[in-house]
């Protein structure tokens, strides 16, 4: 009783009140009278001779009579007539003991014929409702017991049987390699069979925190279970994210996949509806600029009802609780746009229009208890079995996720609508709760790409060491984030917020330790391999050999250390550039041992190197010259400084930076009159209390009205101006709410044409729901593309209707292009950015200010959500950002540009040698396509990594000396195609935004 009262008192969603909705909803009232009420429902249920039912209930037990056909006596009863191809119009009498209680004429309407596969699989939160560790042993507990009943109902008719799908293959890959060899057998030959179905993502992931390279690494493992266990891997699941990013298309193909089923969650942010998702029939075509697709089954209210449709409508309870429901939510489904009015699941936004459901086939998830993370259960597959004994049609299927896609693709291939583009996520706003482990996971992915090639040229084979990292970051970047209760600190259940928060973020800043190790030893091997092909120079005291991972070549700064054990530290020392033989200006800072007895003593040397080739060295020399490096100048500089680019002049009296002015287009950057300053430090609070669980899925905000606070950084202080050889920076601190303090750094490096932004702030930590954002505010217009992980988005791109629309999840660069000048700014560590103008966090997140087309601003971390996100953060966090600006370029080159300084940092590596004076290992001829990296496979095997930002096919040329034999693929090992190798170079096509791999046999 008590639980009841607190469910109806404080209006959250139970099963109870979304069924008895679902039979109001789907039964109409005929009669009236005396107190009693009878509803009637035409139901599309079939007996196996060929009549059809209609569901009768009423307030009182009464006798109902379809006159000539059939009676029945009770509260609830199912007549049957014989099946109509018209409506047909007939009498029901209601009767008592007393006589005729009232009749009315019903109309009997054909009903369609339906198939439903039930899919019974466990949604798979890797922590949440447990400890993670202790989740992923039920996980493999749950594939002993699905072993077990698959055996059980061997026998069973064969829509019965049990069948399993594994939502996420990690616990199967986990289980495999845990169990004894004849289990193994017995469940590969189940999965070869089709009884088990192990689906291709690994866990269940937040795309828009992957890059690329990860998504796709994280497929490997469908070759793995084809070539040990003898099974494909023909689907995917996508549960609880409302939402993905478009590279997921052409990376599912690429594994050879392409079905996908999403279950959208409704407990939570999304409103798709509002947006567009009214016109997203299921399923769907979902198709890459690429023109790869998949076809796409996802969830069906307003918000989606994640994987829990098969358990509300009884699919887990019994067959009596079944044989009610399930068909009044087919006829829903066949009647009206969704299945579940307004108000259902606690959201009260307007009724949604939307098109009924067209087809008779239904993919229908169960889970065997109404929780996630819930085991298998015979319950759904004994349903099946007793209601296709009962009942003709629908017909039940118990079925694994890729029997529905083949039906559905043999028979309705070519009615499915075709939507394309990036489908934005609703719940990527829970990316900046934990914005510094966030900011570890992407400075890992660019680390280990860098780290791959470096092994790769040294010639070693790094593989196995960076698969083990790279899934490090991808199992932070699952979209688990906490526990149910994130504020608790239990030992056990989802109350254990502190346990699993540990251990998530440990895993992220393990991710970055692993990434900044194997970049240490692919830097230390890589000098070595050099310095074994070079000869000694007695000019030189030491070399570098400065290397740039990224793919065009570039000017930019390079920071180096020289050991005092290689050069003394009173040695006066020059850099020499070994190509031209020009002095390299430089800035020297040492390690002093008094002050830092605890770490390597030598110089930390920063130059600026002109032109270094992608993915290629430039040497620098170390030679001995008469006076020491010049000391750093720490002029007055007035809140200004330049370079031969840029003129930045910072406004100490508002915290901003007042103007950057390109002095080779003579215009200023920064829009002056925008509501925010460049740079700008804003901090919102919301008027919402913390501690309650899914508060933020049933809280509307129609204005500002919960907006409690909002501020800006303050008092701002110039504490280090600072002039060296290399360049000029500006070190500013602030006060500001939510931090201790807050700390910005200005960079203009002489020779490199941008603008570089670090803020740090020391963030308090307070279970107050907040924001922090910084802002950016150009003198443009409007953005006109983004980069996202596996294709490139902007205004004009298609995007899934129904993706959220308020925020932008990217992964590095926005572009804004004008007739005269393209503007460019980068991130490293924040992803999440709002365009123009700042939302509201709350559904249906309204704006807070007029809108501004050329405004960034950067949603550098929150506190929002109420549950599976962390309920607080605190300490140093760090946030990087580079804005650049050119005439006559396409913005996504540019943008390219003005991230490799955070994504590409150049790599000094310390030489014993004189090697090449400069060398580059691989090449492309489009400035489109890039190198994402190389990679070894085998002894003599080199895999070079391509990507296409382009909007359109195009064929690059790929030279990598000493190339022999190549052959390609489209990200994965699987189908190679051998290309033709002339003069150390072979063509690629590639398609729009597409993805290959050259596999090549070098001398």
């Amino acid at each position: 009783m008590t639980s009841r009262l607190l469910q109806r008192s404080l209006g959250s969603p139970d099963y109870d009140g979304i069924r008895q909705a679902l039979r109001n909803d789907t039964s109409t009232p005929v009669i009236g009278v005396r107190g009693a009420e009878v509803r009637v429902a035409v139901l599309p249920l079939f007996t196996h001779d060929g009549r059809q039912a209609v569901r009768v209930s009423s307030t009182v037990p009464l006798t109902h009579v379809l006159v000539g056909e059939d009676s029945a006596s009770g509260t609830d009863v199912t007549l049957l007539v014989p099946e109509v191809t018209a409506p047909r119009v007939l009498t029901l009498e209601s009767r008592d003991d007393a006589g005729l209680v009232g009749s009315a004429e019903i109309t009997i309407n054909p009903q369609r014929k339906w198939s439903v596969f039930v899919v019974h699989h466990s949604h798979l939160d890797i922590g949440y409702t447990d400890p993670q560790g202790t989740v992923l042993r039920h996980h493999l507990d749950y594939l002993d017991a699905a072993l077990r009943l698959a055996e059980e109902t061997a026998s069973w008719p064969d829509d019965a049987r049990f069948r399993w799908t594994v939502e996420s293959s990690m616990p199967a890959l986990k289980w495999l390699d845990a169990r004894p060899a004849d289990q193994v057998e017995r469940f590969a030959a189940l999965a070869r069979e089709g009884v088990i179905e192990v689906t291709a993502l690994p866990f269940q992931l937040h795309t828009e925190a992957c890059s690329t390279e990860e998504l796709y690494r994280q497929l490997r493992f469908t070759t793995r279970l084809k070539e040990k266990y003898g099974f494909d891997t023909k689907s995917a699941m996508h549960t609880d994210v409302p939402g993905a990013v478009v590279g997921v298309i052409d990376a599912l193909n690429a594994a050879g996949v392409r079905y996908l089923a999403a279950a959208h969650n409704w407990a939570g942010r999304s409103v798709p509806y509002l947006h567009g998702g009214d016109k997203l029939t299921r399923p769907f075509r979902w198709r890459a600029p690429s023109g790869q697709e998949v076809i796409v089954w996802f969830t069906d209210t307003p918000h989606g009802m994640a994987y829990m449709e098969g358990n509300t409508v009884g699919l887990t309870d019994s067959y009596e609780l079944a044989d009610d429901l399930l068909p009044r939510y087919l006829s829903a489904l066949a009647s009206r746009g969704y299945p579940y009015g307004p108000g259902t699941f606690g959201w009260q936004g307007p009724d949604a229009p939307r098109e009924p459901y067209e087809l008779d086939v239904l993919h229908l998830r169960v889970q065997g208890a109404h929780a996630d993370n819930a085991g298998p259960s015979i319950v759904p597959a004994s349903i099946a079995r007793r209601w296709n004994e009962q009942w003709a049609f629908p017909r039940l299927r118990s079925a694994v996720n890729s029997d529905f896609f083949e039906h559905v693709e043999e028979r309705y291939h070519d009615r499915l609508a075709v939507h394309e583009g990036d489908w934005t996520d609703w719940w990527a706003d829970g990316l900046g709760s934990g914005a510094r482990p966030l900011g570890y996971v992407r400075r890992a992915q660019s680390a280990l790409r860098a780290a791959e090639t470096l092994h790769t040229i040294a010639g070693a084979d790094a593989t196995e060491q960076i698969d083990e990292a790279y899934d490090k970051v991808a199992l932070f970047n699952e979209h688990t984030w906490g526990a149910a209760n994130p504020w608790e600190d239990a030992e056990e259940a989802g109350d254990s917020g502190g346990l699993q928060w540990t251990r998530k973020s440990s895993g992220a800043y393990d991710a970055q330790d692993d990434a900044a190790d194997l970049l240490h030893a692919a830097a230390r091997r890589f000098g070595a391999a050099l310095s074994d092909r070079g000869v000694a120079d007695p000019s030189a005291l030491a070399s570098f050999a400065v290397f740039n991972p990224g793919t065009a070549s570039r000017t930019d700064v390079v920071r180096a250390f020289l050991p005092r054990d290689v050069v003394e530290a009173d040695v006066p020392i020059a850099l020499v550039d070994a190509r031209t033989g020009e002095t390299v200006p430089h800035h020297e800072e040492f390690v002093d041992p008094v002050d830092w007895p605890t770490r390597p003593i030598g110089r930390h040397l920063h130059a600026v190197v002109p032109e270094v080739p992608g993915y290629g060295y430039a040497r620098i020399d170390v030679v001995r010259r008469e006076s020491q490096a010049p000391e750093p100048v720490e002029p007055d500089l007035g809140g200004v400084i330049e370079n031969e680019f840029y003129r930045v002049t910072y406004d100490v009296g508002e915290g901003v930076i007042r103007s950057i002015f390109d002095k080779a287009a003579g215009r200023e950057l920064v829009n002056d009159a925008a509501a925010a300053g460049f740079g700008q430090y804003v901090y919102d609070r919301y008027a919402t209390a913390p501690h309650f669980n899914h508060l933020s899925g049933h809280v509307g905000a129609h204005d500002r009205t919960l907006l409690g606070d909002r501020a800006i950084g303050r008092n701002a202080t110039i504490v280090k101006a600072q002039r060296t050889a290399v360049g000029e920076k500006l070190v500013v601190e602030l006060q500001g709410k939510g931090v201790d303090w807050l700390r910005t750094t200005i960079e203009l490096h002489h020779g490199v044409a941008r603008l570089d932004l670090t803020y740090q702030l020391a963030k308090q930590g307070t279970p107050a729901k907040e924001a922090v954002f910084l802002a950016f505010p150009f003198a443009s217009g409007p953005a006109t593309a983004w980069e996202l992980t596996g294709g490139v988005g902007g205004p004009d791109v298609p995007r899934v209707p129904g993706s959220a629309e308020y925020m932008l999840p990217i992964r590095h660069w926005i572009a804004f292009e004008d007739p005269e000048l393209t503007v460019a700014w980068a991130t490293l560590e924040a992803p999440l950015v709002q365009l123009g103008t700042i939302h509201m966090p709350y559904a249906p997140f309204p704006p807070t200010l007029d809108e501004e087309p050329g405004t960034v601003y950067s949603w550098a971390l929150n506190n929002i959500w109420d549950t599976n996100f962390p309920s607080q953060q605190q300490g140093e966090t760090t946030f990087r950002y580079s804005i650049m600006s050119a005439p006559g370029i396409e913005g996504r080159r540019l943008g390219t540009q003005a991230a490799a300084g955070l994504t590409d940092q150049f790599v000094g590596a310390l030489l014993t040698s004189s090697p090449d004076a400069v060398k580059s290992f691989v090449s492309v001829d489009h400035p489109d396509v890039l190198v994402t990296s190389l990679g070894q496979k085998g002894d003599n095997e080199i895999v070079v990594r391509l990507q296409s930002l382009a909007a359109e096919p195009v064929e690059v040329t790929v030279r990598l000396p000493g190339l022999r034999h190549a052959s390609v693929s489209a990200g994965l090992e699987r189908e190679l195609r051998s290309l033709v190798v002339s003069a150390d170079s072979v063509k690629v096509r590639l398609p729009a935004c597409g993805v290959a791999a050259i596999w090549g046999t070098c001398e």
